[in-house]
């Protein structure tokens, strides 16, 4: 039978090996960097001290339990986190009590690009916490590393930029809010004017109705009071006397029109008057005298004049009458 011996180193090339197909085949990047890390941090918080590459608790180790645990480890897919349980920080405790293992360097060296990897992936996702712990894997791995000032310089930056947006984010946030403040300022200032707008209105109204009101009532007392002095002015005139029935024989012969005064011609008023006259047994007309003039003294001489010239048929005995005299252009 043949039978083969496989060396320390070549059992490590083995389960880095298997490590990595592992990562491939699963595409998983690294869990517990974000399961356990945080999106970003402040640049407060990168001002405090950093805490050491290897966990105490892994430093406590024994050589032959730090050589199983990173074996483990990398079968697991462990190579640089979690943090306190990593192939990285087993072989860098075991490398502290055997400076010189050759299996313990060149596994330390095989998992430097993937630190390396991991950490620039952690800056760019903003996960500064997990990107300074595994700078410090790598820089206690090989403080000459290339990718290592590289790596810092870039957690710097992105720290600062994070900072510079942070507080843009805040002056943003600041200006909204004040313009928020301000768009509701005027919103309030409009509602309040439109609301003194509106009583002012509505005081306008209500004053224009008490007035038109008051108007109303003043209207109607004043007709009231004219009405009333109307009533005590007809009560005071004397009343008219009734007209003597006219005997069925007084017969005119004579009844010359009235002349047309000139005045009220060229005027062209009109009018009539009511003449009270007696006429005598001879038909001549006696004692004649106005009664109502409208308008008055205007047609009153003329009337007389006109009414004085009838003549009637002889009568029995003296017969008091009346009769309207009318003048409308022309007599």
């Amino acid at each position: 039978m043949l039978s083969f011996t496989i060396s320390p180193k070549s059992r490590l090339s083995a389960c880095l090996l298997l490590a990595v197909l592992a990562a491939a085949c699963s595409r998983q990047e690294e869990p517990a960097a974000d399961a356990t890390q945080p999106t970003a941090t402040t640049p407060a918080a990168a001002q405090t001290p950093p805490a050491p590459a290897v966990a105490a608790s892994v430093q406590a180790m024994g050589a032959d339990q730090l050589r199983e645990s990173a074996t483990q480890a990398l079968r697991e897919n462990r190579m640089y986190a979690p943090a306190g349980d990593n192939a990285m920080e087993y072989y860098l405790a075991l490398r502290d009590k055997l400076p010189d293992d050759a299996v313990v360097s060149s596994a330390l060296t095989d998992l430097m690009p993937y630190t390396v990897i991991a950490a620039e992936q952690a800056v760019s996702r903003e996960q500064f916490d997990e990107a300074q712990r595994l700078a410090a894997l790598i820089e206690k791995t090989d403080a000459n590393a290339p990718a290592l000032p590289r790596i810092q310089k870039s957690i710097t930056s992105a720290q600062q930029a994070v900072a510079q947006r942070s507080v843009a984010d805040a002056e943003r946030i600041r200006r909204e809010t004040e313009a928020r403040s301000q768009a509701e300022q005027q919103r309030t200032a409009a509602q309040q004017a439109a609301e003194a707008e509106t009583a002012r209105r509505l005081a306008s109204e209500a004053e224009a109705a008490r007035q038109a009101s008051e108007r109303q009532a003043t209207e109607q007392r004043e007709a009231e009071q004219r009405a009333a002095a109307a009533r005590q002015a007809a009560a005071a005139a004397p009343a008219p006397r009734p007209a003597a029935p006219e005997p069925r024989a007084l017969r005119p012969i004579s009844m010359p029109a009235p002349r047309y005064p000139p005045e009220a011609l060229r005027a062209g008023t009109s009018g009539e008057v009511l003449v009270e006259f007696t006429v005598g047994t001879d038909g001549a007309v006696t004692d004649a005298r106005v009664l109502r003039a409208n308008p008055t003294r205007v047609f009153d001489r003329e009337a007389l004049n006109a009414v004085r010239r009838w003549r009637f048929e002889p009568l029995d005995a003296p017969m008091t009458t009346r009769r309207t005299v009318a003048f409308s252009n022309g007599g």
